[in-house]
């Protein structure tokens, strides 16, 4: 995320333009005529929808659509019978969320709006009017199968089981026996762009970009055999496990893991002396608690500082209701460090609180080794 602007509170994040500086200009591909000195650049742009968002989700109603096309008649609809409202108290999880949402909710919103009013005083962010709306589009439809990454990590857990000369788990897919040698070396092995310019890969026919100086290892997360056999260290693994949920189950996008399955991560193995692990972490009181008193403790990693990423739209507005009892328009981040010595845990809590009123390269240096499986995001304010 590319810092906009900042204050004690946090700072003001955009990922557009993040990924705007990520992907410089890259050479095109010359021609056979062409002298090298000649070499015209290729630069890489992302479509405005994805980041255009200028008004808050808004759930809609059911059949809306049908109702406001269909045609009028004179026929008298019957009526619908009212149903009784079903009241029930709140579950044990429910109370801890509520409670967890009463003491930090006063604090997001009055560094949320110093943030909002900050980012609109420098234009990063404008009020919502009759134009600005327009570019409010939905993504269209046809792009929801371009990117299949999930289900290509799952094609890992085949072929690792295949490659190991073990009973596959899983029934071989026709789409598995159709992967090319290139494919399949992209799931197998680390990936490396060390050029310093954008390069293209293509997997099963899609077209992806990789940044320059960057890695990455296509895998399921019980197959990171090559990840460690690299015998790389990273100052910074940054981590969005798949938390169980109910609405995970419900949309069956993607397989969730365990609390069991996330402790058997190999961060002590991956993580250099004095890491910072990010790890972020659902509302829901559970996960957060297993996290800090049970996962960072089972990774030798103390805990530093709990940070909430607020999502807001371009006008600046929360993307939903602070106080909605459905979803919170934040989430949480917990920030931890690898335990060395007691020298190195000082010194590393000293940077990362005095980082509330700088950028985040302040916690560390910006030649660290990363190690980032995160997902997704939009515009947000992180604050803590």
């Amino acid at each position: 995320m590319s810092v906009l602007c900042g204050s004690a509170a946090g700072w003001l994040l955009d990922h557009s333009s993040f990924l705007r500086a990520a992907h410089p200009c890259s050479p095109a591909e010359a021609k056979d005529d062409q002298r090298v000195e000649h070499q015209s650049l290729r630069a890489y742009s992302f479509r405005l929808e994805f980041f255009q968002l200028f008004q808050p989700h808004l759930p809609s109603l059911p059949g809306a659509a049908e109702l406001k096309e269909a045609p009028e008649t004179n026929q008298q609809r019957p009526k619908a019978k009212k149903r009784k409202r079903r009241y029930t108290t709140l579950n044990q999880g429910e109370l801890d969320a509520l409670e967890y949402h009463s003491k930090i909710s006063g604090l997001i919103k009055d560094g949320s709006m110093s943030l909002i009013q900050e980012g609109l005083n420098k234009g990063f962010l404008h009020p919502l009017s009759g134009k600005k709306e327009n570019y409010s589009k939905s993504i269209p439809a046809d792009l929801d199968d371009c990117c299949r990454l999930a289900e290509l990590c799952e094609m890992v857990k085949q072929l690792h089981s295949l490659n190991e000369h073990e009973l596959p788990t899983l029934l071989v897919t026709e789409e598995v026996k159709r992967l090319s040698s290139s494919d399949l070396e992209l799931l197998s092995h680390i990936t490396e762009n060390s050029t310093d310019w954008t390069t293209i890969i293509t997997l099963m026919g899609q077209n992806y970009l990789m940044p320059p100086k960057s890695s990455f290892l296509l895998s399921d997360i019980s197959c990171l055999q090559p990840l460690l056999q690299s015998n790389r260290k990273y100052d910074v693994i940054v981590l969005d496990p798949p938390w169980q949920n109910k609405s995970v189950k419900r949309s069956k996008r993607y397989s969730h893991l365990s609390s069991w399955q996330i402790k058997q991560i190999p961060i002590p193995e991956l993580a250099a002396p004095d890491c910072l692990v990010v790890t972020w972490v659902t509302n829901r009181q559970k996960h957060l608690q297993f996290v800090k008193d049970d996962l960072f403790p089972h990774w030798s990693v103390e805990v530093l500082a709990e940070w909430h990423w607020v999502k807001i739209t371009r006008a600046g507005e929360f993307v939903f209701p602070l106080d909605s009892i459905h979803k919170k328009p934040y989430e949480v981040l917990v920030l931890g460090r690898v335990r060395r010595s007691t020298d190195s845990l000082s010194r590393g809590f000293a940077r990362v609180c005095q980082a509330r009123s700088k950028v985040p390269g302040a916690i560390c240096p910006q030649s660290t080794t990363w190690l980032d499986q995160l997902g997704e995001r939009g515009s947000q304010i992180p604050a803590h």
